[in-house]
């Protein structure tokens, strides 16, 4: 009969295994760029979330929690979301990359004011927050900043989804009416 491998048929997995996500080279082989144009925004959603789904990294964009800070796997989910950050950011246009990084990076710098200021026993409550955030906002945001934010004072993770949604609301408008451009060509002798 010969010498049996106690590990033969076993469905362990490896202990020393590559984590999907670090074999994309190109995510753009994958999911095409986003301009509002040829690619839409329902479509990228479909794509980057598909690809997500297959490289096991959909929690990362699904709203799933992060392990809490002391948690061994912590440093690890940090890394694999900014793996995927990355993924997101290069597959926007270059005009829509500048957009989302300047609303990011100004609810990122609000955010932080408001933690430097408590840590000195000077906290800032989440309305008056939010009324800062409102007021600092680029003239294409005042319908949301005035109906939504500014009236009803959200959470702030409501508040910068609601920037966020009002950003692809936008984008998606300015999305050029071709059918009227050639309309117009077609009727003029």
């Amino acid at each position: 009969m010969g010498d049996k491998n106690p590990e033969a048929g076993s469905s362990k997995p490896p202990t020393s295994t590559l984590y999907p996500v670090y074999t994309v080279t190109n995510v753009q082989n994958k999911v095409r760029v986003l301009d509002g144009k040829k690619v839409t925004y329902s479509s990228w959603v479909k794509l980057f979330q598909l690809h997500a789904r297959g490289y096991k990294v959909l929690d990362h964009i699904d709203g799933t929690l992060p392990p809490a800070k002391d948690d061994q796997l912590y440093e690890s989910w940090m890394e694999i979301d900014a793996i995927e950050l990355q993924w997101i950011y290069s597959t926007l246009s270059d005009d829509l990359v500048v957009r989302v990084l300047d609303i990011v990076d100004y609810c990122q710098k609000l955010r932080e004011l408001a933690s430097q200021l408590a840590d000195v026993d000077q906290p800032v409550t989440e309305g008056r927050l939010i009324i800062q955030l409102v007021n600092g906002l680029p003239p294409e945001y005042d319908v949301v900043a005035a109906a939504q934010l500014h009236h009803t004072l959200p959470p702030w993770e409501d508040a910068v989804n609601l920037l966020d949604a009002e950003e692809r609301r936008h984008n998606a408008r300015m999305t050029p009416p071709v059918v009227a451009a050639a309309t117009r060509d077609t009727d003029q002798p």
